[in-house]
């Protein structure tokens, strides 16, 4: 059994690491070893974890193009695990990210750098021509910053550049459909951000993202 001192020192430790590890990740977006049992089971995570409703597993194996038997072993596991939980309703269960588990907080911590909006929109938007800089705003924005305000329910990102249009909206409805919320893209030109507009100021002064920088480190 650990003396309290001992006790103590180990979840300072365990606290300290964790901080190290989620500050690493956010400035390395792309990992060398999956964190992760599968990708499988990485999706069910974000997409329950991220998602502001209750997703039957019927649902969550037709969103994430997962047939049934496997992603309801994969339930099954993390069920087991205390990880996620599940409420009846009807004939029909209902699942989702289990908020008193120990481990809610760092595996969401994780999955917003893995699996979140950021790098999903990084990978999406990267490869469209004529994209500058992209940045997330709003209450995602917000949650990442750690402020105070109301609980996400949608992506704000704004798109500096001039891309095709239709290429945009349509990378952003797939990383929708990924994590379970509606991304909402803004389009402007690089004179339009410079612009000081009522819309900019607050975005600027409430705190943004960046998901791409300027290239070579020019505005």
């Amino acid at each position: 059994m650990l003396s309290p001192g001992r006790e103590i020192f180990l979840n300072i430790l365990h606290s300290q690491i964790m901080d190290n590890t989620i500050r690493f990740m956010r400035a390395n977006p792309i990992l060398p070893t999956p964190l992760f049992r599968s990708d499988r089971q990485a999706a069910i995570l974000s997409t329950l974890f991220f998602s502001i409703k209750k997703i039957s597993i019927f649902d969550l194996a037709t969103q994430l193009e997962i047939p049934y038997p496997s992603i309801h072993r994969e339930i099954s596991r993390l069920l087991k695990a205390g990880i996620l939980e599940e409420n009846k309703v009807g004939n029909t269960s209902l699942l989702s990210a289990n908020q008193r588990s120990p481990f809610y907080r760092p595996l969401l911590d994780l999955l917003e750098v893995t699996s979140g909006p950021i790098p999903l929109l990084r990978n999406s938007l990267g490869g469209i021509p004529g994209i500058e800089n992209v940045y997330l705003f709003g209450s995602w924005a917000h949650r990442i910053l750690e402020k105070d305000g109301p609980i996400p329910n949608d992506v704000d990102v704004i798109v500096i550049g001039d891309p095709d249009i239709q290429a945009v909206y349509k990378a952003c409805k797939e990383v929708g459909r990924r994590i379970g919320w509606e991304v909402n893209p803004v389009i402007m030109s690089e004179f339009e951000w410079s612009e000081n507009t009522p819309f900019l100021q607050q975005v600027k002064q409430s705190g943004f993202i960046p998901v791409i920088e300027p290239r070579d480190g020019s505005e």
